[in-house]
């Protein structure tokens, strides 16, 4: 199913007659992570279910609203939730958010996920710079680009040589090291979920240079970068993907959202930091 740009703007109407906010910066809150919504000040809540054509999240821990506000100064739209491939919508509809952000004027864009770790040198609570991807999806052909192209939203063959801004990474690094923590650097495999990797998928998409692994980010950050938007995307690792786990280890979601609760004030910290900042 592809969205169309007349639906887009009747998401944009619909969250305009619900919000004087004119946000400049995009949030999206992975896994775990939607308590940092609650941070936004003078905030307009408004459910997914209340924008035409949204997709409405599935999984724990999404709650699936957006919020618009404040946040350090600056007006902010943070997507409390997000919806994933694996939940049976199409990539148009899981990427329209980042269409309606695109066209509610905002032009920098932070989106964070929780992720397995491969690098053996992460550790379960690392946060990790997204310096580049790996498209499982798309390189099979699940682009959030396929189907017609709306050459007022980006050209047909948008460049992927910088997918990650260098320098909002480097400004991360700045408000890490004010705070005395270092963070990861590293490239996102993206796979479909939303079953776990197995051991043998593991050594693939580590031999193909993958320091983490998950079932989100890349096709917003595709769409982001079609429209021209910088992106920062930041991975809380909330477990360790290795392809020899010792007898008996079993991962469950729970376990991440675990994990994830115990990152948020490190990610947090860094979040108003790079704000202030920006």
């Amino acid at each position: 199913m592809f969205i169309t740009a007349a639906q887009v703007d009747e998401a944009v109407r619909a969250v305009r007659q619900q919000t004087q906010h004119q946000p400049t910066i995009g949030l999206v809150l992975g896994s775990g992570l939607s308590s940092l919504g609650d941070a936004v000040t003078e905030a307009d809540i408004i459910p997914f279910s209340q924008v035409p054509h949204f997709p409405l999240s599935t999984v724990a821990g999404h709650h699936g609203r957006l919020i618009l506000g404040k946040l350090e100064k600056q007006s902010v739209l943070v997507l409390q939730g997000r919806v994933h491939y694996y939940e049976g919508y199409s990539m148009s509809q899981i990427t329209l958010p980042v269409r309606l952000m695109h066209r509610l004027g905002i032009q920098t864009f932070i989106v964070t996920n929780a992720a397995g770790g491969m690098n053996p040198t992460f550790s379960p609570g690392d946060l990790m710079l997204i310096k580049d991807h790996i498209n499982m999806l798309g390189m099979a052909g699940h682009n959030p680009l396929r189907g017609p192209n709306d050459e007022t939203e980006g050209v047909r063959f948008p460049d992927m040589t910088e997918p990650y801004s260098a320098e909002l990474r480097q400004l991360a690094h700045s408000v890490a090291a004010e705070h005395d923590f270092a963070l990861q650097e590293g490239v996102y495999a993206y796979v479909a979920g939303p079953s776990y990797e197995t051991p043998a998928e593991l050594n693939l998409l580590r031999l193909a240079g993958g320091d983490a692994v998950g079932m989100s980010t890349v096709p917003s950050v595709i769409v982001a970068r079609h429209a021209g938007m910088r992106v920062l995307g930041i991975s809380t690792i909330t477990n360790l993907a290795v392809p020899n786990p010792a007898p008996g280890t079993v991962l469950t979601h729970e376990e991440v959202l675990e994990t994830g609760h115990r990152i948020i004030p490190r990610l947090t910290t860094l979040l108003h930091g790079i704000l202030k900042r920006l």
